[in-house]
Parts: C-alpha cells; sequence; structure tokens
C-alpha cells in the first residue's frame, strides 16, 4: 500500500554541512556540492531513485534518458531548496527575491477574519511559506502550518536555531489527536491552517482520486474538515524560479462554498497540483512509491 512513512529527506550532518558553507563561503558555494550529492543519491539511494524514475518515465511519460537525466536534476533542486531554507532562516531573505500570482487572493482570504483552509503540497518549497506570509498584513489574522512531529523536530534542530522571528504559528500533528482541538481552536478565532495534503499514512481515513491518471489515496481529514466548516478555501504553492527567486501561487477553487462536499475539495486539489507539476516538473519532492505500482 501506497503511504508515506513520516521521514523527511535530509539529515543532520547534511544541514550541518549546508550552515558551514553559507557561513563561510556564500550560497553558491553550497550550491556547488550539491554536484556530487545528487550524483550521490542517484546511485546509492535505491528507493528514492526507483520512486522518482518512476514518476519521470510512467506518470510524465519521459523517455528512459530524459527520466535518468530528471532524477539527478529533482535531487539537485531539491539540495538547492535545502539550502535555500537554511540560508532564509539564518537571516539571508535578502538574497532571495519573492513574487506572487495570487497575492490579492490570499490578501483577502486574511482580510476577512473569517478564518480559512490552505492547501499545498510537497511540491516545490511550502516549508518556507512562513517568509512570504510576513510580507502580508496579518495583524488581525494569525497563520497556522500544520506540521508533523518529525518535520517539527526537524525545524527545532536544524532550523529554528538559527531562524530569525516570524509571525508564522505551527502545529504539530500528534498521534493523541490532540491537535484537533489546536485546529477547531484557531479556526474559530478566524485564523488560517495550511495543509500539506497530499500524503497517506496507512490506518487514517482517505478518499481517492486520479492524479496523473492513476488513483492516489490521500488522508481525509483536510478535506472533510474545510468542507465543514465552510471557511474560505485557496490552494497554494510555493516554487522555486530561476536563481534565488521564489514565486507563490494562490489559486481559488472553482465551487461554491455553501455547496461543498469533501470530493469536491480533492478535485480541485488534485487539478491545481497536477498544473502545479506540469509546470515544474523537477520540483515533485515525493520520494516514495506514491501510486503504490513499484514491486520491491
Amino acid at each position: 500500500m501506497a503511504q508515506w512513512e513520516g521521514k523527511a529527506k535530509g539529515t543532520p550532518l547534511g544541514y550541518k554541512i549546508f550552515i558551514f558553507f553559507i557561513k563561510n563561503l556564500g550560497l553558491n558555494a553550497a550550491y556547488s556540492i550539491l554536484v556530487f550529492v545528487a550524483a550521490y543519491y542517484v546511485i546509492f539511494s535505491y528507493a528514492t531513485t526507483k520512486a522518482s524514475y518512476y514518476f519521470y518515465s510512467k506518470r510524465l511519460k519521459q523517455s528512459r534518458f530524459k527520466s535518468i537525466i530528471s532524477v539527478y536534476k529533482n535531487y539537485f533542486v531539491f539540495g538547492q531548496t535545502l539550502i535555500d531554507r537554511t540560508a532564509i532562516s539564518f537571516g539571508l531573505k535578502d538574497k532571495f527575491t519573492f513574487t506572487h500570482d495570487g497575492r490579492e487572493k490570499m490578501q483577502a482570504l486574511l482580510n476577512k477574519r473569517k478564518g480559512g483552509v490552505i492547501f499545498s503540497a510537497h511540491v516545490g518549497s511550502f516549508n518556507i511559506a512562513r517568509y512570504f506570509f510576513d510580507d502580508f498584513d496579518m495583524t488581525d489574522t494569525g497563520v497556522n502550518l500544520m506540521v508533523t512531529d518529525q518535520e517539527n523536530e526537524q525545524i527545532k534542530q536544524y532550523v529554528g536555531a538559527v531562524s530569525t522571528d516570524t509571525s508564522m504559528k505551527f502545529i504539530v500533528i500528534k498521534d493523541d489527536m490532540s491537535h484537533i482541538f489546536q485546529m477547531n481552536d484557531v479556526l474559530s478565532k478566524g485564523e488560517v491552517i495550511i495543509f500539506a495534503a497530499d500524503r497517506y499514512v496507512e490506518g487514517i481515513q482517505f478518499l481517492e482520486h486520479d492524479f496523473f491518471e492513476k488513483p492516489v489515496k490521500y488522508p481525509s481529514g483536510p478535506y472533510k474538515l474545510a468542507a465543514r466548516k465552510k471557511m474560505p478555501i485557496l490552494f497554494m504553492y510555493i516554487m522555486k524560479g530561476s536563481g534565488k527567486r521564489y514565486n507563490l501561487y494562490a489559486r481559488e477553487p472553482e465551487f461554491s462554498e455553501s455547496s461543498i462536499k469533501p470530493s469536491h475539495v480533492l478535485k480541485e486539489y488534485v487539478r491545481n497540483t497536477e498544473i502545479m507539476v506540469k509546470k515544474y516538473p523537477l520540483q515533485w519532492f515525493n520520494y516514495y512509491d506514491y501510486w503504490d505500482d513499484l514491486k520491491t
């Protein structure tokens, strides 16, 4: 069964190396080591390379040669996003350019002060959302990013230790489900929650929808929450552009909030995510058997 195991790529040693290069040699020097790191992962990280190759060859229907090149480039770009996130957290945000496509939609949602749900994915760099939101007027509207325990520990240990302050808050997904109470509480206060709602974990309820022409299981919780609360919804993607540029895309759903159902939200989520992946194919960062189609 295709499922995420709760582990993100990136290690303590890797972050320490990135921080050393960024502090002492600069961003371009940090990027240069990725030439070797990406090659290492292509050769020695069999499971992730196999999953990545499947994505390019079977789901995007690239040729064998192009798929191999895409796997290498994908690792390289992923490494760049990790370096960039570390650098931004380290206080080097001014080294980057941030652009918005749909800024008015995002600001309008915040201005409503009715709460809201923003759906993102492990496509691009949603983890730097907190630095994008510092550029919005959030005077009366809190923004909360949902993270797993593992992601939260990573933030605290390898990013938070050098991080500049931001106004975004975090809600940690707990086994005891206590995060449900936090979610309801912040929504009742008119705050916004951001979900990366593309990874299914075994044992939880799910919805299913075709993604690149093959069914995928999605955690049902975020979609049911959005439908039940009937709050404003946006689909958000933060993608790395050329050089040190990041682009935020905000998209509205094509349905009425009054008639919303979980299946409607998921359908729109998949549609928007497919559009973004086609536009930025090298920024697909789900390194596991996403479609449950690989035999071990």
